[in-house]
């Protein structure tokens, strides 16, 4: 191996031997750092892969605990940031079980107990509340009986 590709290599695996990083991320690293050798890279990318420094199901499962559990994200944000990232559907399925969705639903409820606390005096307030927890990734169903149970203990129509 040529000395600047092992330097590289060893940077590499450096990096990853601290943090979870997918394939795409990793291979974006390689040709920033090899000046766009592409079969240098791949090279360095398979090696990485069968070195068992990357894995995209463990970057996956990482990445869906920490936004689930850390940031309020539901299913549908995690899926749709780790297709961005060339994740597998495979992999994001059983990252996704990993997550527990029983925190998760409290993540949510939460979430959107807070978030009311803002907007009780708004007339739209329900209708916001319910975009809110959209746009966090949750689905439609899961908020509406979230949204709903807070309303019924509030007096919101």
């Amino acid at each position: 191996m040529e000395e600047r590709i092992k330097k590289v290599y060893d940077a590499l695996a450096s990096l990853c031997a601290r943090r979870e990083y997918c394939v795409s991320d990793i291979k974006a690293k390689a040709l920033s750092r090899l000046d766009s050798d592409r079969a240098a890279a791949e090279e360095l990318v398979e090696r990485l892969v069968s070195e068992r420094f990357v894995s995209d199901l463990r970057y996956a499962t990482a990445f869906a605990r920490d936004k689930s559990s850390l940031s309020a994200w539901g299913p549908l944000k995690i899926s749709q940031a780790l297709r961005a990232k060339g994740i597998s559907e495979d992999d994001i399925r059983a990252a996704l079980e990993e997550t527990d969705r029983v925190k998760s639903s409290d993540a949510l409820g939460r979430m959107l107990r807070n978030k009311w606390k803002s907007l009780k005096d708004d007339p739209q307030g329900k209708l916001k509340l319910i975009r809110f927890a959209l746009s966090r990734g949750y689905s439609y169903d899961a908020v509406r009986g979230t949204v709903e149970e807070i309303a019924a203990g509030t007096g919101i129509d």
